[in-house]
């Protein structure tokens, strides 16, 4: 398998040369020639027990601690929140815009292509920002269009809709066209998802990125082959694992930080289990982007690039694999193509 060391493919198991991966410098290069941080802070927080602020200051403490990956969405309710952060940032003088790199995403009831530029103005006037770096499509399949992002039947059903993700994808070109975004990408895309964009006739702006769930358990080998082979950068979430939220995560699921081969090998370099897992991942040129509302957390999850995992070690974590994923998407569940992202 061929991995990147620096900007050189190279075969062997570690992506980064240690004097690659730093906290000021860890960007890699887009597909696009953009470049995107290899470690962001995911800001996911269920809107009914999450205090009002929590997304102001932790985010504010993550631009302090350093990270410039910011991770959003529209649908998490807390944009206004976090485009306040990173504008409070910018204007006390710890960043400049081109420092951060914030990611939106295109919600599952706007799919239809005259709604397209409409959600990305909206997350747009929510941050209070001109641009976004990357605006990716949320999920390849839809919801009904209309006020309510999760539509349900009278019988409870969630309503579905039929989408054409092509003509989707032509609205965000044309939303980069107009300067709106700078990179376009997809989350939760399986092989043949990303084929129907890779082929479809007229394709200005391929997808540079594919956000999926990886972690040790769950390391995605067939899914990273096919992206490296079309320059498409994989972007973890859940890469420590997740909360244990019945609403959307497969409580029969290991908690994997308590893994032993984890814990051993953060023994070793005096590190959890956490950032060791962490490390794999961005050692392996996958983009992670943890989740935290912990202040101490946020700063724990960023301490990865004082030390590097041997090969034997990135073999070792690999072989951890056991095809497990904590998030269970049940609100597809019902849909005829589900487990739509189970398909390599």
């Amino acid at each position: 398998m061929i991995y990147l060391e620096g900007s050189r493919a190279v075969r062997g198991r570690t992506v980064f040369a240690d004097m690659e991966l730093t906290a000021q410098s860890h960007r890699i290069p887009l597909s696009d020639g953009n470049h995107i941080p290899l470690l962001g802070l995911g800001t996911y927080g269920d809107p009914r027990t999450t205090p009002k602020g929590t997304a102001l200051e932790c985010v504010k403490r993550a631009i302090d601690v350093g990270y410039r990956h910011i991770d959003g969405a529209l649908v998490y309710f807390n944009e206004h929140e976090v485009g306040q952060a990173i504008r409070e940032k910018i204007a006390d003088g710890t960043v400049k815009r081109e420092d951060i790199f914030y990611c939106g995403k295109l919600w599952n009831t706007f799919h239809p292509p005259e709604l397209v530029r409409p959600a990305l103005e909206r997350t747009l006037q929510t941050l209070k920002l001109d641009y976004v770096d990357l605006y990716i499509v949320e999920l390849p399949m839809a919801f009904k269009p209309g006020n309510e992002f999760y539509p349900k039947d009278e019988n409870g059903k969630h309503i579905y809709h039929h989408t054409d993700l092509c003509a989707t994808w032509e609205a965000l070109e044309a939303c980069k066209d107009a300067g709106l975004v700078k990179s376009l990408g997809v989350s939760n895309f399986n092989r043949r998802q990303l084929e129907l964009l890779l082929n479809k006739p007229g394709l200005k702006h391929k997808p540079v990125s594919n956000q999926v769930e990886c972690h040790p358990y769950f390391t995605q080998p067939k899914l990273m082959e096919f992206c490296r082979q079309h320059d498409i950068a994989i972007v973890g979430y859940c890469p420590i694992g997740s909360s244990r939220d019945p609403s959307w995560v497969n409580l029969t699921s290991p908690p994997m930080l308590e893994d032993e081969l984890l814990l051993s090998i953060g023994k070793k370099y005096n590190k959890s289990s956490a950032q060791v897992a962490l490390r794999f991942n961005v050692q392996r040129g996958v983009v992670v982007i943890p989740k935290s509302f912990n202040l101490e957390r946020i700063k724990h999850n960023f301490q990865i690039f004082d030390f590097s995992l041997t090969e034997e070690e990135m073999k070792s974590i690999e072989a951890l694999n056991k095809n497990i994923r904590f998030v269970n998407l049940l609100m597809w569940s019902d849909h005829p193509e589900y487990p739509f992202h189970d398909e390599y």
